[in-house]
């Protein structure tokens, strides 16, 4: 008679689990290669909705925000800091911009979405920065002249409801950005900010923090600095070739 290993020897308790860990393993593993498409759809999606809010299209179902998506923005280009056009980018792009993250922008690969807006042409940029607790993001419109806010979006990873939070919950708060410059008059550097309501010196360039929260609040005023200044060059060759087809 062959020998049966015995079900309470320390062997059959290691093969046992061994056996149950790839079980569990191969599972999980089909689970998240089942779901990856929708998962990856639904990431997708949110990040369009978060651009058409920068551009003030809110309040919109999933297949209403799909559709706007493709009909506003033209194309997702990709440049560098230098100005140069890396990728056209594409109609309702989500092939060359759109798949760009925080990592690229820190090797000077940049995205730009070209929009229409009621005939009217607005280029949405992504802003990265920290706040108090860890990452925040937004992506701000610009109007035509490169230089006024047109709207505004933001997000963050763990910021405190009622307070960090509010970069993202308060509409009203996102609001004011709405007419400011991102460039003081006579000055080449990036002047749009975020601080105290008592501190506020040029209504044009500044907005007022969110109320208790300081350090989210410098978080965001930093990240648009760092990353508007990302484009300094692209807002430049845009002006003067605008100043050029006005007088031509």
């Amino acid at each position: 008679m062959k020998n049966k290993i015995n079900p309470n020897s320390n062997t059959y308790i290691i093969m046992y689990s061994a056996a149950l860990v790839v079980v569990v393993a191969f599972l999980l593993a089909f689970i998240y290669e089942s779901l990856k498409n929708i998962q990856d759809d639904n990431v997708a999606l949110d990040k369009k909705k978060q651009i058409l809010a920068a551009l003030n299209i809110r309040d919109l179902s999933d297949e209403e925000a799909a559709e706007r998506y493709a009909k506003v923005v033209v194309a997702d280009r990709v440049i560098d800091e230098r100005g140069k056009t890396l990728e056209k980018g594409e109609n309702g792009g989500e092939k060359a911009g759109f798949k760009l993250t925080s990592a690229d922008a820190k090797v000077g690969r940049l995205a730009v979405y070209v929009c229409k807006v009621n005939g009217n042409t607005k280029y949405v940029l992504p802003v990265y920065g920290m706040g108090l607790w860890g990452s925040i993001w937004g992506y701000v419109a610009i109007n035509n002249d490169l230089n006024t806010i047109y709207g505004a979006y933001f997000d963050h990873e763990s910021e405190t409801a009622g307070l960090g939070a509010e970069i993202k919950d308060s509409r009203a708060w996102q609001e004011q950005f709405k007419g400011k410059h991102i460039f003081a008059n006579g000055s080449d550097a990036v002047a749009l900010s975020v601080v105290k309501k008592s501190e506020v010196k040029d209504s044009t360039t500044q907005c007022e923090a969110v109320t208790g929260a300081t350090l989210t609040s410098d978080g965001v005023s930093q990240m648009l600095k760092n990353s508007l200044n990302r484009y300094y060059v692209f807002f430049q060759q845009n002006k003067q070739t605008k100043e050029v087809m006005r007088h031509e």
